[in-house]
């Protein structure tokens, strides 16, 4: 077989893996950007394992209408200033989470920044842009995450039971409320307040 170039939808369907193990690691990303967006609430809602829906809601400091379509770009960030990797502040700095979420899923997030008189929605579905648009929301960021690994099912082949993968999200929940004690954390689990 020849060599050849991998078309830009399979290298980030690739690269998602190397991100997005399992929906524990979704949770993992967007739980640490609302940490970094200095929330002092988290909202956190799953079902099916993760698998059919993740949502994380917070009321940190929001986007900016005009940085929404650049935050599902890979390697776009707004955590580093400059280039400098030895002064990091954040959880998250590389600026793959999001893409790499979008590439292999339905990915809707709805934000506003303080000042801004409506939110902004945009929706990515396996890494295809459906729109951007404006829309109601308070201050803060809520990003939901439906149909995990439909568009890679080797990648969902490999998940475990619903019941393995909500147990790896709860733990993953747990850990940060405890790291960040500041931080109001509310955990759904199928509609049932864990």
């Amino acid at each position: 077989m020849r060599i050849r170039r991998l078309s830009e939808g399979t290298v980030n369907r690739i690269a998602a893996g190397e991100v997005i193990e399992r929906p524990a690691s979704v949770v993992k990303e967007l739980v640490e950007n609302a940490v970094d967006a200095g929330a002092g609430q988290i909202d956190v809602a799953f079902r099916g394992g993760g698998k059919s829906l993740i949502r994380v809601s917070d009321d940190g400091i929001g986007m900016a209408s005009e940085d929404l379509a650049l935050a599902v770009e890979r390697h776009a960030t707004s955590k580093l200033s400059d280039d400098d990797l030895i002064d990091i502040r954040f959880l998250g700095f590389r600026g793959e989470a999001l893409p790499s979420i979008a590439s292999v899923s339905r990915f809707e997030l709805q934000t506003r920044e303080q000042g801004s008189d409506a939110g902004t929605e945009i929706l990515v579905n396996g890494g295809k842009f459906v729109h951007v648009r404006d829309c109601g929301r308070p201050v803060g960021t809520r990003m939901e995450v439906t149909h995990l690994f439909n568009s890679v099912p080797a990648r969902r082949k490999f998940l475990k039971t619903d019941q393995t993968e909500a147990a790896h999200i709860v733990q993953c929940v747990r850990l940060y409320a405890l790291a960040c004690p500041r931080t109001s954390f509310t955990l759904i689990e199928d509609g049932r307040t864990v």
